[in-house]
């Protein structure tokens, strides 16, 4: 830390001492000029007077008040301007005791408003200066009279102008923190989104997999004895429902790694056109699932495209853990205007647990992806026995219609 800065800070932790200093400053300066002579045979001379005993009384006072500026601007001002005014009227010079009232206009004029600035500032002005011109002993015309005009326009322009400079900044102060509060509070927005998703991802991937698994795990355990080949394919299955889980997991966990890190995988999202390969498996376990489609081969954005398949996957898991074993699964894309629309409908009676009626977060995921998409999400039971999914999602998201060009 320079010089300079430690002087700076020490003058701002203790003004007292500061407007002490400046009051010592100012009261040498009146002093000093009592001693000059503008009227000199060559130019200001110095020594051909000396200030009266009332007008050094004056200095003092006035140097005095001026320690208490900060605390006190307005009563500063008033004794100063009355030691001026004073001086205007019975001394000879009178511009330094002007000084006083000059530096205690300044502070008035640099804490508070413009227009209280000016209104006092031209009180001061005009009381001083007729003061000077009407009772004084020089000429109206003298230029020590003028002079007062021209001190106290100073220093009131002087502090009108400190005092702008400071709230400008102040201003600029504000804005950026302001600034820096939005960025955080974005960067904390796009964190919990990004866990949310990923949350999502995970439980969609967990979920369906592991109901897999422990379907084909109960066959695999019920026919091992009686039947061994049947037994073998329900653990080949098993097999593959656990490998496409380590590498959706994989895939998904990949979001997490740091710039640093090793590449992560970068297989495609899933998506309707793996639409096939996911009936086969719960076909697998057991669950008959019927597919059709009328989408016309509609190509999706990607955050559409793996909402469908999302959704299309949870709640055939959902369908498989809660509707029975001779439950059958439907599984509808029909392409509707700007829509595309996903249907997913099981005729099972329902078991214990059945979706919607518990804790789970399966169907709260699929809404808050439908929803994210400008889409809409409507669940619940079917007349007659089932449960019935079905969504509605934009084929041109908001981001879409974003990037294609005007």
């Amino acid at each position: 830390m320079s010089t300079l800065q430690r002087a700076r800070y020490g003058a701002q932790a203790h003004p007292l001492a500061l407007d002490a200093v400046l009051g010592g400053l100012v009261l040498l300066c009146m002093i000093g000029g009592s001693f000059a002579s503008p009227h000199g045979e060559h130019g200001v001379a110095w020594g051909e007077r000396a200030p009266d005993p009332l007008s050094l009384v004056l200095m003092v006072v006035g140097a005095l008040a001026l320690v208490l500026r900060r605390r006190a601007p307005m009563a500063v001002l008033a004794v100063t301007g009355t030691c001026a005014l004073v001086e205007c009227v019975t001394g000879d010079p009178r511009a330094p005791v002007v000084m006083c009232a000059v530096v205690a206009l300044y502070t008035v004029a640099s804490t508070t408003g413009r227009a209280t600035t000016w209104r006092v500032a031209l009180l001061v002005m005009a009381v001083l200066t007729a003061a000077a011109m009407l009772a004084g002993p020089l000429p109206w015309y003298a230029q020590e009279n003028l002079a007062i005009i021209a001190w106290t326009g100073i220093g009131a322009t002087a502090g009108d102008a400190v005092r702008s400079h400071r709230a400008f900044v102040q201003a600029i102060r504000e804005r950026a923190e302001r600034a820096e509060r939005t960025r955080e509070e974005e960067a904390r927005r796009r964190v919990a989104e990004e866990r949310l998703r990923i949350a999502r991802e995970l439980h969609d991937v967990v979920a369906h997999h592991i109901a897999l698994v422990n379907v084909q795990a109960g066959v695999a355990a019920h026919v091992m004895d009686r039947r061994p080949d049947q037994a073998k394919e329900a653990l080949a299955h098993v097999r593959s429902a656990s490998r496409s889980a380590l590498g959706e997991l994989r895939a998904t966990v990949g979001l997490l790694r740091q710039s640093g890190d090793p590449a992560a995988p970068t297989e495609p999202a899933p998506g309707l056109n793996r639409l096939d390969e996911l009936a086969d498996t719960f076909r697998s376990a057991g669950l008959p699932v019927e597919v059709a489609r009328a989408d016309q081969d509609t190509e999706l954005p990607a955050a559409v495209d793996l909402a469908a398949y999302r959704i299309v996957q949870e709640a055939l898991t959902n369908a498989q853990k809660h509707a029975g074993t001779s439950a059958k699964a439907e599984v509808s894309v029909v392409r509707v205007g700007p829509n595309i629309e996903v249907s997913v409908l099981d005729n099972g009676p329902g078991v214990t647990g059945a979706p919607g009626a518990g804790g789970g977060h399966g169907l709260l995921g699929m809404r808050e992806r439908v929803t994210a998409l400008g889409g809409t999400l409507t669940t619940g039971p079917r007349f007659g026995g089932g449960f019935r999914v079905h969504a509605i999602l934009p084929v041109k998201t908001r981001t879409t219609d974003r990037e294609e060009p005007a």
